[in-house]
């Protein structure tokens, strides 16, 4: 008679253990943005245009990018991303886009991200900007979105 019983408990046991150990599916999440002169905050004359496509690793913590622009008045000084701030509203510098100061296009980078990080910018807060000599605050920029 227990031998049914332990068979019983041991597949309860061995359920459970998995379940518990069962590992958390992570997601990876897609952002993009058209960075344009219009959008910035004070719209700028520029006719640069630029683009961003990000992967954030909701496991990892890891954001990925990479973009390009063109047409700027003159050589790119620095590139951000920006937040929390909603379309039409300026932040503070959240992370660097390019590492070291090379500001080339095409670039692409990874950093990891704070949870507070994360949650803005899946909550829509974050901008993609860059920034020339004739435009310090930023030339063309871009909200980054799902």
């Amino acid at each position: 008679m227990t031998m049914p019983f332990a068979r019983t408990a041991l597949a309860f046991a061995c359920a459970a253990a998995f379940t518990i150990a069962a590992p958390a599916f992570a997601e990876t999440l897609t952002f993009k943005a058209s960075l344009t002169a219009a959008q910035e905050v004070p719209p700028t004359n520029s006719k640069g245009k630029g683009e961003v496509t990000a992967t954030y690793d909701t496991a990892s913590k890891k954001l990925s990018w990479k973009g390009s622009y063109s047409d700027l008045s003159g050589p790119a000084t620095a590139a951000h991303f920006h937040g929390p701030a909603a379309a039409g509203k300026n932040a503070g510098v959240a992370v660097p886009i390019f590492a070291g100061g090379a500001a080339k296009s095409p670039f692409e980078g990874s950093a990891t991200l704070t949870d507070a990080q994360a949650k803005e910018l899946m909550g829509g807060e974050w901008y993609a900007n860059i920034h020339t000599a004739n435009n310090k605050a930023g030339e063309i920029r871009g909200q980054m979105a799902k």
